[in-house]
């Protein structure tokens, strides 16, 4: 074929084996030898090749005798990876922490089942940091998820590995979670989209599971249509909980055909305000505003009115500081093992969580749901707000742990994203798309980020493939 394996993105390459252009045997081998060659990067923690090219022989095996996937399975062949936040049976789980190097789950999380069920190969489980606390990758069990643009920096996370397998051509795109910008950090931070949807739009479960709702699965992805497709396939299954997402929206069937229409004329609201503002310094870097006003124009020639949006967040810091902690609480380890077990930031975090009055936690999710109201309805003027991705550049590996106390690792975090957290305490879809720049058209493009109304995924895709039309391809990373 004229195009490599590894450069397809997904929508092309799962019609390409769907057609039987390509065999999945050869695609998961190609892959498996991609993630072999860049381990280097530190995108996995555990490579399962031999169930991967077992399943992909099964699947062989089914064409051969004349079968063919099922319309329920729009990703039959590809091989994705989960999450090691995610529990498969029977491979090991480390939840990104030396305490769990050796757990074998007897059974699936939602997550991985949802993946088997598009018919898609897991070859593997990606790099998180431990319990996906932090808003980078570095654990004490791998090595750490390095930025293929520049590896002497970090990836971001809590979806390091996940977003490097894609911007290093490891993976198609990815299944990820986010708590507080562990999707959209780490696509940032490497150059490609993140999507994050609305809270109940997949299933979702991971070590801790989703205190507060914080936390939902979504995609990775090298464009926002690949995203749209990814998440298209992983939601309708079963649920084994009540909130559930509205519809796309929008008139749409599906976010993929939203990512392939034209979007109509909205109404998009920009800010530069963050939540943390006051708490911590969260000047941006210059490129990153140059980025965001980049996008402010594409949108604007595209026919959309974009306006300031006016929006000042009150409270924000004490009450995410306080179920941020909370959630830390539930990991599983006692407290006389912390120490022995747990990495020092993680075992703080645990520490600080158990140490909360029952009364404090309480109010701590009252207050965020009160947040929620408010930012909903003060953003409900618009049909998507325009933000920064990120504040900074990609900081060396070891950045946030040199902070002198715990604290001031958080409040590193908090400078690196401080736009990303709020989408979660609110609920809201959000997607990272990567800029580029017209000046530096070969180095690391920065991003924007768009937030959506409540279960308005539909409109910024739509927002965001515009602005990948507009913006043009961009280059892969060194070594790609």
């Amino acid at each position: 074929m004229s195009v490599r394996i590894h450069e397809m993105r997904l929508a092309e390459l799962a019609r390409t084996i769907r057609e039987g252009e390509l065999s999945p045997v050869e695609v998961v081998r190609d892959c498996l030898e991609r993630i072999e060659a860049r381990a280097d990067l530190g995108a996995f923690i555990t490579v399962t090749g031999e169930r991967a090219v077992e399943r992909a022989e099964a699947q062989d095996a089914l064409r051969a005798r004349g079968g063919a996937p099922s319309a329920r399975e729009p990703l039959w062949g590809v091989p994705l990876a989960d999450k090691d936040l995610v529990a498969r049976a029977g491979v090991r789980t480390t939840y990104g922490s030396r305490g769990f190097a050796d757990f074998v789950p007897e059974h699936s999380d939602p997550s991985a089942e949802a993946i088997d069920r598009t018919g898609a190969i897991s070859v593997g489980k990606t790099n998180t940091p431990e319990f996906g606390m932090t808003g980078y990758t570095e654990n004490a069990i791998a090595p750490p998820a390095r930025n293929p643009w520049q590896p002497a920096t970090g990836a971001g996370g809590s979806s390091g590995g996940a977003a490097v397998a894609v911007s290093a051509r490891l993976l198609p795109a990815a299944p990820a979670s986010d708590g507080g910008g562990s999707i959209r950090i780490p696509a940032a931070t490497v150059g490609v989209v993140g999507l994050k949807p609305s809270r109940g739009r997949l299933p979702f479960a991971n070590g801790l599971g989703s205190p507060g709702g914080l936390s939902v699965a979504g995609p990775i992805a090298r464009s926002a249509e690949d995203a749209a497709l990814l998440l298209d396939a992983l939601a309708g299954g079963p649920y084994s909980y009540a909130t559930r997402a509205p519809g796309t929206g929008d008139g749409h069937d599906s976010l993929v055909a939203a990512a392939r229409s034209d979007a109509p004329p909205m109404r998009v609201g920009a800010t530069l305000a963050t939540p943390w503002d006051g708490w911590t310094d969260t000047a941006l870097d210059p490129r990153a505003l140059a980025a965001y006003e980049r996008a402010i124009g594409m949108l604007g020639s595209a026919g959309h009115g974009v306006e300031e949006a006016g929006w000042r967040p009150r409270g924000y810091p004490e009450m995410f500081t306080t179920i941020w902690r909370a959630s830390a609480a539930a990991i599983p380890v006692p407290d006389d093992e912390l120490d022995a077990r747990l990495e020092p930031f993680t075992a703080w975090l645990v520490r600080e969580g158990r140490s909360l009055r029952t009364e404090g936690a309480i109010r701590g999710y009252q207050d965020a749901t009160a947040f929620e109201r408010e930012t909903i309805a003060a953003l409900s003027p618009f049909d998507a707000v325009l933000t920064p991705a990120l504040a900074l550049a990609p900081q060396q590996v070891g950045w946030h742990a040199e902070a002198a106390t715990p604290l001031g690792n958080f409040e590193r975090q908090c400078m690196y994203a401080p736009h990303t957290s709020f989408v979660n305490v609110c609920g809201l879809p959000a997607i990272t798309v990567p800029i580029g720049d017209p000046d530096a058209p070969g180095e690391r493009p920065w991003s924007v980020q768009l937030v959506g109304r409540p279960g308005g995924e539909a409109a910024i895709v739509a927002l965001a493939a515009q602005l990948e039309s507009a913006r043009g391809p961009l280059p892969a990373p060194p070594g790609s």
